[in-house]
C-alpha cells in the first residue's frame, strides 16, 4: 500500500537539467572543444562533488573537482541566471492537488542544496505543498546512495516500501530502488537514462494519479 509520493526537483518538477547541462558544456569545452554533451550526462542528478567530478574527467586537464567547480561560479552565476517560472512543468500543481485529494502524503527529495530548492517551490508557489523537503546536501553521499530516501521516509513516518519516488535520472532511479521504494520514471529521451531499475516508465507526469491508483488497490 502506497502512503506517500516523494518527487525529485530538477528533470521532474522543473525542466532545468537541459538548461543547466547547456552552461556545462560551454564551461568544458572553454577547457577541452573535443568535450561532447553526453560526456557530461553523468553530471545530472548527481551530488556536487559527484557531478563536478564528471566534469573532471571530461576535460581532463588534471585540474581537481573543486578548481573546476570555483572557476564557473566565478566566472558567471548560473543559478540567478535561470527563470525557473519559464521552465517549471505547469501539470505538477494540478498532480499534487489530485494526490493530497487521495490522502497521500508528499515529500521531496532532491541532490540540489537546500537554498536552491526552496527558491524553486517558492517562486512557482508550490511549498506549502510539500512538508517535508530534503537536499542531497545533508549527506555525505546522494543519490545513487539510498541513504536521502530513507531518511525522508523516516521523516514521513513510513517504512519505505509505502513510499513511491517520482524520478528521472538513473542516479535517481538507483537510489530510490536501493531504498527500496515503488519508482515511477518520468522518461527523457534525450540523456539516454538507464531506468530499468523502475516499475513504472511514464511519457507524462500525468500519469502519476493512475500508478498511484494502481498501487494502492494492489
Amino acid at each position: 500500500m502506497i502512503k506517500a509520493v516523494i518527487f525529485d526537483m530538477d528533470g521532474v518538477i522543473i525542466d532545468s537539467e537541459i538548461e543547466y547541462l547547456k552552461r556545462d558544456l560551454e564551461f568544458a569545452r572553454k577547457k577541452n572543444p573535443s568535450v561532447k554533451l553526453e560526456d557530461l550526462f553523468g553530471m545530472v542528478g548527481s551530488s556536487r562533488k559527484d557531478a563536478w567530478t564528471y566534469m573532471a574527467q571530461a576535460v581532463n586537464t588534471g585540474e581537481t573537482w573543486e578548481e573546476l567547480r570555483n572557476q564557473y561560479y566565478q566566472s558567471r552565476d548560473v543559478f540567478s541566471e535561470l527563470d525557473y517560472r519559464a521552465i517549471f512543468r505547469p501539470e505538477i500543481r494540478g498532480i499534487l492537488d489530485e494526490l493530497q485529494s487521495m490522502g497521500l502524503k508528499l515529500a521531496l527529495a532532491s541532490s540540489t542544496q537546500l537554498d536552491l530548492i526552496q527558491r524553486v517551490l517558492r517562486e512557482n508557489e508550490i511549498s506549502h505543498y510539500f512538508p517535508i523537503v530534503v537536499s542531497g546536501a545533508q549527506f555525505e553521499r546522494s543519490k545513487p546512495d539510498p541513504e536521502i530516501y530513507q531518511f525522508t521516509a523516516a521523516q514521513l513516518g513510513l517504512p519505505e516500501s509505502e513510499c513511491l519516488a517520482i524520478e528521472d535520472s538513473s542516479f535517481g532511479v538507483t537510489a530510490a530502488s536501493r531504498a527500496g521504494m515503488k519508482i515511477a520514471a518520468l522518461i527523457d529521451p534525450r540523456f539516454h537514462f538507464d531506468q530499468s531499475l523502475a516499475d513504472y516508465q511514464m511519457e507524462k507526469l500525468t500519469e502519476i494519479p493512475g500508478i498511484v491508483r494502481e498501487l494502492m488497490e494492489g
